[in-house]
């Protein structure tokens, strides 16, 4: 029990006083976000959005990339993306896709196996995304990231009040963009996987944020003539220690599917550790100090009856 509260009750630690700081870190990580995607010219969508055709093959001998590259020079996809999937395998992502899937998979196994010798490859997969599905996937995965915020926005706009809504979908919004800046400035694959991330932190920080709104309300409400900074400030505070546990729980079992887990979900499980860490600074710094910013603007019913 001593460990679950490890950090004291009564301590008092000025969130609210480093919001400015907070605010300045947030927009220059957002910055620099936009910076990277510019710079790379986009994300690295994979086949999913881009299009495309993808070969997945695996060798039963030593291979190198400069050597698979000459064997697909008579297919016309040497200059094709070429990334290693695990000790034994690569995945080829071609930029035009092709129809003739079936013939395709077998020139390539062909070519393969004529340059590492015979049962050299197997082949493990060959899939192909056309230029239309890729941006009707595009379109679909992005309304689902915006149908995400609108309903949060909704329900905790009717659950608490249109103020703390705002805060909260804007330490959403700040939490997407910056996993997103992540992959970016690592030019990782963004693909649909990531998208499903990116839908899993929403729901994460989302839940972090209610707890400490919660907080903040009944606060708010014990003593109405606070002033509404000292109260977030002690909401904050007294949620702290679950904060913290939480993340660092989350962290702990993340951690696992990153080394442990495989390449099919390294960068799956690398999104949600970007966005769990960012999220619970984004439910400390931005989704409640947000509140205060949005009361000195709009004063609540609570502030005009005082």
């Amino acid at each position: 029990m001593a460990f679950v509260e490890f950090i004291k009750p009564d301590i008092n630690i000025d969130f609210v006083g480093k919001m400015k700081l907070a605010f300045s870190i947030s927009m220059a990580m957002i910055i620099i976000t936009f910076a990277s995607i510019a710079w790379h010219g986009g994300l690295n969508y994979g086949i999913d959005f881009a299009g495309g055709t993808l070969i997945q093959v695996k060798f039963n001998v030593p291979f190198t990339i400069d050597k698979i590259r000459e064997a697909f020079q008579p297919l016309g996809i040497e200059n094709s993306i070429i990334q290693q999937f695990g000790p034994q395998e690569i995945v080829v992502r071609v930029g035009e896709g092709t129809t003739d899937l079936k013939s395709l998979s077998g020139k390539v196994e062909e070519k393969l196996n004529n340059t590492f010798g015979q049962n050299a490859v197997e082949m493990r997969r060959v899939e192909m995304v056309g230029p239309k599905v890729g941006k009707d996937l595009t379109k679909k995965a992005l309304l689902a990231i915006f149908f995400s915020w609108i309903g949060i926005l909704i329900y905790v706009g009717f659950r608490f009040e249109f103020r703390y809504a705002a805060g909260g979908i804007l330490a959403l919004i700040h939490d997407t963009i910056i996993t997103i800046g992540a992959f970016s400035l690592l030019n990782k694959e963004f693909d649909l996987t990531i998208v499903a991330a990116l839908l899993t932190i929403i729901g994460y920080s989302i839940n972090d944020t209610v707890v400490i709104f919660d907080r903040i309300r009944e606060n708010a409400r014990k003593n109405i003539k606070k002033p509404l900074a000292e109260t977030i400030n002690d909401s904050i505070n007294q949620t702290l220690s679950r904060t913290i546990l939480t993340a660092f729980t989350v962290f702990l079992v993340l951690l696992s599917l990153f080394f442990f887990g495989g390449p099919v979900i390294h960068d799956f499980a690398f999104a949600l550790i970007v966005g769990v860490i960012v999220g619970a600074y984004s439910t400390v710094f931005i989704a409640s100090p947000f509140v205060l910013v949005w009361d000195k603007w709009m004063p609540s019913k609570f502030r005009r009856k005082k």
